[in-house]
């Protein structure tokens, strides 16, 4: 469209009036070179963030890139692993998969030799190797996400937003447009003059800079974010940043470091081989968890004649794991809590250590590994390590009004100890997830209200606790590095997944913290409400621009005046008043939380402003319109007369004042001023200004319009301060 108007210009007006075609080479170039980094910064992260593939090829094992995997590749798999390809298993110890995230279904599949694994699943327990049947676009996932990516696009608030409007405008532009052409060429005989004034009516009404702002904004963001270690998956996840009022935590690796360590082994029978047993379980899986590295850096290999027959892995449903030992029997590693019978002095033992703050595990000699636990031969302790910069991180999110709920699948007591350690509001009333009804979320929702600490949560009850806490209109985000926080990323509003992760874990998050520094979720934060408060206040200033000049070119085009301005006059002051001080205002930093109503709020300003300014502008072309002046003298007062009314609406849209504000509003002034008085700038701008007298009374007139703006803002809420 501008194309159009501007190539109209260049065959019947002048060329200064052309200036404004200058948007399409800027909104392009400045647009393109952000994207490109924005991208150029997206890949190598992305690169950094792809988990290699184990295979083996000849004889042995190798890693290998994902593109890399070809048909009839031996894949090797373990916990948390996801399936980049389709294969039939041909090794599987306790292999578990979960298909959630294909068909739904929550709970873990066990895989056995010759079953078929599908592309986009993961491994929630055990370890397995399969043939790889099925690569690239032939692959399950492949084939369903080219299915879903022609239909399908994430949610954003902000990108619908800004269709909206450039709807709504269109639907005004091209009747309104009409009018104006029509009236303009019927009034004046000079038929270059008449489409002068009509384009610089349409034009104005363009937001031409609105997309550009949106795009730098984002585009930075993205920026901004990788240099920080942050990989964003997905564009809407900055929107999601910002709109953030509850952050789920998972306590291991969010709240602590990853790794722990051996505490206190401590007999509950004598004469038990404990260590041999313990040693046994930790170097028996090919895969070891967190849990059993700890074991295995003080026992770092297997005993003399202790073979595994037969081995079920660690499953977080579960919360143990087991082995049979050849000629030594089963042993069973797990939460003590689920081995241990409550009411016996061993579970009182287990919960007064867990009350110190300790991970407790229970060593139990079991019967068979069909269910049944047997008796508790030992307590161990895992010391976990906090986070140096959990407490301060914390503190941040309290002070942003961002409530924070811990998740963990440990112990209430051992995650309240830890939760109050930390200073979190509530940390001292740990609920015990087992205790919540399963069948009543409006229940649940209420409990997850007014408490704030979770132990022993399952899978399945994460999940359920982001959908209750979604139910009370809550924006949540949820944190976290294993296998068992998927299904919860997968359904909260921001997946945030730590870089250590698992490669499941960071397949579903839309946000991976690649560094795993939970100290960044600030940043992330802060980078969102920057980027939609900022992009709120730009869009702020172009509407009320595109409202001001369809309330003018609808009078003017209803009552056959001229148009007040002419395409030079409003590029002129579009630069001076929107296009420079929004380019510095869509990349400020601001601590204001985003709220759902982007698109009315953005109204109840733009137009009521609009008009107001409409109002202003057209007072003043009419008082300066006498039989002596000429039409360039009286479109001289109109201009004075907009530039200080759009200047005062550019000072009400940047509160509150701080040097750099103040001095960039006082450099457009100063811009205009040099652009009115200089004898080339009035030659080149068609400048006129007639007499002081003149002058004075279009300040005069803007005086007025100023409070009739100042009024029409007080019928909108606040925007918030920035920072």
């Amino acid at each position: 469209m501008i194309a159009v108007l501007w190539l109209l210009i260049m065959i019947f007006g002048e060329w200064q009036d052309g200036l404004f075609g200058l948007v399409i080479v800027a909104n392009s170039l400045i647009g393109i070179v952000q994207e490109l980094r924005a991208k150029r910064t997206l890949d190598r992260l992305a690169v950094v963030n792809e988990a290699p593939v184990r295979v083996r090829r000849d004889g042995s094992e190798r890693e290998i890139p994902p593109y890399d995997v070809m048909l009839g590749d031996l894949v090797l798999v373990g916990p948390g692993d996801r399936l980049l390809v389709d294969g039939e298993v041909r090794a599987s110890e306790g292999l578990e998969v979960d298909e959630s995230l294909l068909n739904g279904e929550a709970d873990p599949v066990h895989k056995a030799p010759g079953d078929q694994v599908l592309s986009g699943s993961f491994v929630v327990a055990g370890s397995g190797a399969f043939t790889a049947t099925k690569v690239g676009e032939d692959a399950y996932a492949a084939r369903l996400t080219a299915a879903a990516s022609k239909f399908t696009l994430t949610r954003s608030e902000l990108r619908d937003g800004v269709a909206r409007f450039i709807k709504y405008i269109t639907w005004l532009v091209v009747p309104i447009g009409a009018l104006l052409i029509y009236s303009q060429v019927h009034r004046h005989a000079d038929f270059g003059t008449a489409i002068t004034g009509a384009v610089a009516g349409i034009v104005t009404m363009i937001p031409e800079g609105l997309v550009l702002m949106t795009s730098i904004a984002f585009a930075v963001g993205v920026i901004r974010l990788g240099r920080r270690k942050c990989l964003v998956q997905e564009l809407p996840a900055i929107e999601g940043l910002a709109r953030v009022d509850v952050l789920c935590l998972d306590k291991t690796g969010t709240l602590t470091e990853g790794g722990m360590d051996l505490g206190e082994v401590l007999p509950l029978r004598d004469g038990e081989p404990i260590e041999d047993a313990l040693a046994a379980l930790a170097n028996a899986d090919p895969r070891p968890n967190p849990t059993a590295q700890a074991i295995q850096a003080r026992y770092p290999s297997t005993p003399t004649g202790w073979a595994a027959r037969q081995r079920v892995p660690f499953s977080s449903a579960r919360k143990w794991s087991g082995a049979d030992f050849d000629g030594h029997g089963t042993w069973i590693l797990g939460a003590p809590d689920v081995l241990i019978d409550p009411g016996s002095p061993a579970h009182a033992k287990a919960s007064a250590l867990a009350s110190t703050g300790a991970r407790v595990l229970t060593l139990c000699r079991a019967p068979d590994l069909d269910g049944q636990y047997g008796e508790a031969v030992a307590l161990i302790t895992l010391t976990q390590r906090l986070r140096p910069d959990a407490q301060e991180t914390l503190a941040y999110f309290a002070k942003q009004g961002v409530t924070v709920k811990v998740l963990s699948g440990d112990n209430p007591q051992a995650v309240s100890v830890i939760a109050t350690t930390l200073g979190i509001p509530g940390g001292d009333r740990a609920v015990d997830a087992r205790t919540l009804p399963e069948d009543d979320p409006d229940k649940v929702a209420e409990i997850l209200d007014t408490n704030t600490v979770f132990g022993r949560v399952t899978p399945q009850q994460k999940r359920m606790f982001v959908g209750a806490l979604q139910s009370r209109g809550h924006v949540v985000a949820m944190t976290g590095d294993g296998v068992n926080d998927v299904l919860a990323l997968k359904d909260a509003d921001l997946g945030i997944a730590m870089g250590a992760g698992s490669p499941a874990t960071k397949a579903v998050a839309q946000v991976v913290l690649l560094d795993n520094r939970f100290a960044t979720l600030p940043h992330l934060v802060g980078e969102g409400r920057r980027v939609l408060a900022n992009i709120e206040r730009v869009s702020n200033l172009f509407l009320t621009k595109t409202f001001y000049a369809i309330t003018l070119s609808l009078l003017t085009g209803l009552t056959g005046l001229a148009f007040p301005f002419a395409p030079r006059h409003s590029t002129l002051v579009n630069a001076l008043t929107i296009g420079v001080p929004a380019f510095f205002l869509a990349l400020a930093p601001t601590l204001q939380r985003a709220e759902p109503g982007f698109v009315p709020r953005v109204l109840r300003f733009a137009v009521p402003t609009g008009i107001a300014c409409a109002a202003t502008v057209l007072l003043s072309f009419l008082t300066a319109h006498l039989p002596a002046s000429t039409l360039e003298q009286d479109r001289t007062s109109a201009v004075v007369t907009l530039f200080l009314i759009t200047w005062w609406v550019l000072m009400l849209v940047v509160h509150p004042m701080t040097a750099w504000r103040i001095g960039l509003i006082a450099a457009m002034a100063v811009l205009f001023v040099l652009a009115l008085t200089i004898p080339f700038a009035q030659d080149f701008f068609a400048f006129d200004p007639g007499g002081l007298h003149d002058i004075l009374i279009a300040v005069g007139i803007a005086a007025v319009g100023a409070v009739l703006v100042s009024l029409a803002v007080k019928l909108t809420p606040p925007l918030g301060p920035i920072e």
